[in-house]
């Protein structure tokens, strides 16, 4: 047997693990894609097999190579303004936030882009913010997520190649966007004043959130799709706890949580208020 081939037995625990980790419900259908990401990790690493890599991620040696393996299996597509509508009615909806009323006449915003990826969706909101606040930004602060390491190397660095640009106007990309030169011909960067209004962190949806710590809106969006019932419920129930009371929070437009029990309000497709 090739060490390529993915065992069914094999392919079940790695599902197993990847389930209990990270929530990630890996079906049959995604048997490909797993021997496809991790066939690469079994090569650079030398395992002679998906079962003696199984063995060794579970170990407290492999614990770093675990990290790597939730790395490979997690899908991150994502671009600037994706589903732009959420960001309008972000900007539409901001007096209604609790934090606009701060009582120094400045708001004090707090927003938590949940499994953010490559960093497109945190700096998209950042760049909402700047031009719906205009010249009194106040206190505004937007941490961003992910369980995926690699993705937050590419979203602090904030450089994109040219190609990711092409949903941004030309008034936006002109504005908080630095063109490359040189080697960097063909890439743009976030301005500083945009990528400082943003914390990226790794964080596992599946633990615990920082007790005490409350948000005006949370995108989590494009996310629970890759969850069953049980892990989107209790996703919700875990993400209701961090929204102040008021707060906002988005889905993706495929995803919904009908059929979830949760305490949010329906305002429209994919917007819940607290």
């Amino acid at each position: 047997m090739e060490k390529s081939d993915l065992r069914e037995i094999d392919f079940e625990k790695i599902s197993q693990l990847v389930y209990m980790k990270c929530g990630i419900n890996l079906h049959e259908g995604k048997k490909e894609l797993v021997k496809a990401r991790l066939g690469k990790r079994l090569r650079e690493g030398h395992f002679s097999s998906f079962a003696e890599y199984y063995k060794y991620v579970i170990t407290e040696e492999g614990t770093e190579e675990l990290v790597r393996m939730i790395d490979s299996i997690s899908t991150n597509l994502t671009y600037f303004f994706r589903e732009d509508s959420h960001f309008q009615k972000l900007a539409a909806i901001l007096t209604e936030l609790p934090g606009m009323e701060s009582g120094k006449g400045l708001p004090r915003l707090r927003i938590w882009s949940a499994g953010c990826s490559t960093g497109e969706e945190a700096y998209s909101l950042a760049i909402t913010l700047r031009e719906a606040l205009k010249n009194r930004p106040g206190d505004v602060k937007i941490l961003a997520t992910d369980i995926c390491t690699s993705v937050l190397k590419t979203a602090a660095g904030g450089i994109y190649p040219a190609k990711k640009m092409e949903n941004v106007p030309p008034h936006i990309l002109k504005k908080f966007f630095q063109q490359g030169m040189g080697k960097w011909a063909g890439y743009c960067r976030v301005k500083s004043e945009v990528r400082e209004m943003v914390e990226f962190s790794r964080f596992n949806l599946m633990d615990p959130p920082p007790p005490g710590v409350l948000f005006d809106v949370i995108f989590c969006r494009n996310v629970m799709i890759y969850f069953d019932k049980q892990t989107q419920g209790d996703l919700v129930s875990r993400l209701y706890g961090s929204l102040i009371d008021g707060g906002y929070f988005f889905v993706g437009h495929s995803e919904s949580l009908t059929g979830l029990k949760h305490s949010l309000k329906y305002m429209e497709p994919s917007v819940y208020r607290k």
